[in-house]
């Protein structure tokens, strides 16, 4: 049984943003059209190697956030000056396709960027060269899912917007329409 809900910002990408792409860099075929292709959020937690309890906790704030359970990354290489060994648990991640990336993107330029303090916009230059767009947060709070009394430690996360696009400036302009609200 399929659901005939549409993520509010899913619609305003076809009704919208598509057309003014399409118009503004004069494309031949709707196909190239750039769009969002994944979100993926990443949580680096260096403390999990003494206490393994920190990973729960991270792996709970994280489903909170995203509604999909993220998965467990683990060392790729030994460095003996972190006292870190291949194999261990030192982080998580979550990728974001389709209504849950719709979802997520919607709730993070519309209501939890405006929770930060001091907020002046995002980096506009993240950008990697490909189309892609990267960025930091430096608190877990700014969501309203989570609870601050619930909370152990601050932690900040790492967003990636992997897009169609060929190169930095169609991507700006894509995460723009959307709202992005990119620094002056």
């Amino acid at each position: 049984m399929a659901s005939e809900y549409t993520p509010r910002l899913k619609v305003k990408y076809g009704q919208e943003v598509a057309p003014a792409l399409m118009k503004k860099f004069e494309y031949k075929s709707v196909m190239q059209i750039p769009k969002l292709d994944k979100i993926t959020i990443n949580v680096g937690c260096g403390e999990a190697r003494d206490n393994a309890k920190v990973l729960d906790a991270v792996v709970a704030d994280i489903t909170k956030i995203t509604g999909q359970k993220p998965v467990i990354t683990k060392a790729k290489k030994s460095v003996a000056n972190f006292k870190l060994r291949e194999g261990m648990n030192i982080g998580v991640k979550v990728t974001l396709r389709g209504a849950r990336m719709w979802e997520f993107l919607d709730r993070l330029f519309s209501v939890a960027l405006p929770r930060v303090r001091d907020f002046r916009g995002i980096n506009p230059n993240g950008f990697d060269g490909r189309g892609n767009y990267a960025m930091g947060i430096k608190e877990q709070l700014i969501f309203p899912e989570i609870e601050y009394d619930k909370i152990d430690k601050i932690r900040g996360m790492d967003i990636v917007f992997t897009t169609t696009a060929g190169t930095d400036e169609e991507a700006r302009e894509l995460l723009t329409l959307l709202g992005a609200p990119f620094a002056k």
